[in-house]
């Protein structure tokens, strides 16, 4: 907890800051504003998604942060539950600061902000739309969303207000990565219990009913597509994916490669299996339970090899990658495998985009792109078309026409490769 002060010509205004790492640059913004009334020189044009707060962003330095008008008690209880979030590497945006103690030049009290920072390459649901939303396209984001609940539940996390307004996507080679936006509503426990699981699936049904009929009436909504249908299919993909990685399974004993081909498939879903319980039955079979632990398996063994941090199919899919590479260059030492693969591979695909083609995709989901785009020319041409071709006819036929999806949040974004 900490106090700063703000020069206003004529005046200082004192506020109250909390913060892990105070940002200098916080000092400047004009607290003494209502929100809403904040001049457009402060100000980053970004798509936003529906709050029932005032929310504007601002860009200082090199980031862009989100400002929330709110009242003290919820956003010290968000910004220490975001904090909490952020320590055991949840998919959430970060906690920056609280400004409190805000007053207008005439003294008049102003409700307490929280900053967060703004997630690069996210975008709320409603601004990935700008054409009527297609049945596939809704299954994909439905897919992140009962992801994100998923690993929220193991986690012990109650949201408490589970929707798409409260969420951002990112691209993940070809599907979408869930972001937690708002926790206000939230509480970490030790555990969940049925009925909480089931309390939070029960707002997400009626938060999603109302943002499909949303779109729906802007003319959004695919005519295929049924709100009711989307409601109840969140909570059927969170259900099929919570029986999967938590169901108890019989087995013969001599099955062991049951067991393996569990703990296989989980890590191909994206989960990390910590341990596994195992008990006898009367029948002489065994009774088998994992204990995942955490989404992010791939992404993990990404990083740990490479040092590229990406989402979780972006990471399956540079690893598929770098593991082709490794047995065709007849490699057994997969460190050794992975160095060579970013620097023979990787680094030289990123390297080969224009200076004026990077705003569009971050590298990691260009490179998945082109691994895909590679895939699909090679299937056309009946042969192996290489990867030099592939790049080039990616940039020219595909990167090219996109929109700048980095230019788009307002942040700009360096000339150098990486």
């Amino acid at each position: 907890m900490g106090s700063a002060s703000r020069g206003v010509p004529g005046m200082l205004v004192p506020v109250r800051i909390t913060s892990a790492l105070v940002d200098p640059a916080l000092l400047d913004l004009p607290w003494s504003t209502p929100l809403e009334e904040w001049p457009a020189q402060h100000l980053v044009a970004l798509p936003q998604g529906i709050s029932r707060h005032i929310v504007r962003f601002v860009r200082l330095g090199d980031y862009v942060y989100a400002v929330k008008e709110t009242g003290e008690r919820v956003a010290e209880r968000e910004y220490d539950l975001l904090r909490a979030l952020e320590r055991i590497d949840f998919p959430a945006v970060e906690a920056v600061a609280i400004v409190a103690d805000r007053q207008t030049d005439d003294g008049e009290p102003l409700d307490p902000v929280l900053i967060t920072r703004h997630l690069q390459f996210s975008l709320p649901y409603r601004a990935l739309f700008s054409h009527t939303l297609r049945p596939e396209t809704m299954g994909r984001l439905l897919d992140a969303l009962a992801a994100l609940l998923v690993r929220m539940h193991l986690t012990g996390f109650f949201w408490g207000d589970c929707s798409l307004s409260n969420t951002l996507f990112r691209r993940d080679a070809g599907a979408f990565a869930a972001y937690l936006v708002d926790a206000e509503t939230g509480a970490l426990h030790r555990s969940l219990s049925n009925g909480q699981r089931g309390e939070d699936l029960e707002i997400a049904r009626v938060n999603i009913f109302g943002e499909a009929l949303d779109l729906q009436a802007a003319g959004l909504l695919h005519e295929s597509i049924d709100p009711e249908v989307v409601c109840e299919e969140v909570v059927q993909r969170y259900e099929r994916l919570w029986h999967e990685i938590t169901y108890e399974q019989q087995v013969e004993r001599e099955a062991r490669h049951d067991i393996e081909g569990r703990i296989r498939r989980l890590n191909e879903l994206g989960f990390d299996v910590a341990e596994i319980a195992v008990s006898t039955i009367d029948d002489g079979r065994y009774l088998v339970r994992p204990k995942v632990v955490d989404a992010g398996y791939h992404t993990r063994r990404l990083l740990r090899l490479t040092g590229l941090d990406a989402e979780e199919n972006q990471a399956r899919k540079l690893l598929n990658d770098l593991d082709a590479y490794r047995a065709e260059s007849d490699l057994t030492d997969e460190q050794q495998a992975a160095h060579r693969w970013l620097t023979e591979v990787f680094e030289p695909v990123v390297r080969a985009v224009p200076a004026h083609l990077r705003r569009k995709l971050e590298p990691q989901e260009v490179f998945a792109q082109i691994i895909e785009h590679k895939w699909l020319l090679s299937e056309r041409a009946g042969r192996d078309v290489g990867m030099a071709p592939a790049v080039q006819s990616y940039l020219s036929d595909v990167l090219a026409h996109r929109p700048d999806e980095q230019a788009v949040l307002g942040v700009e974004i360096s000339t150098a490769a990486g």
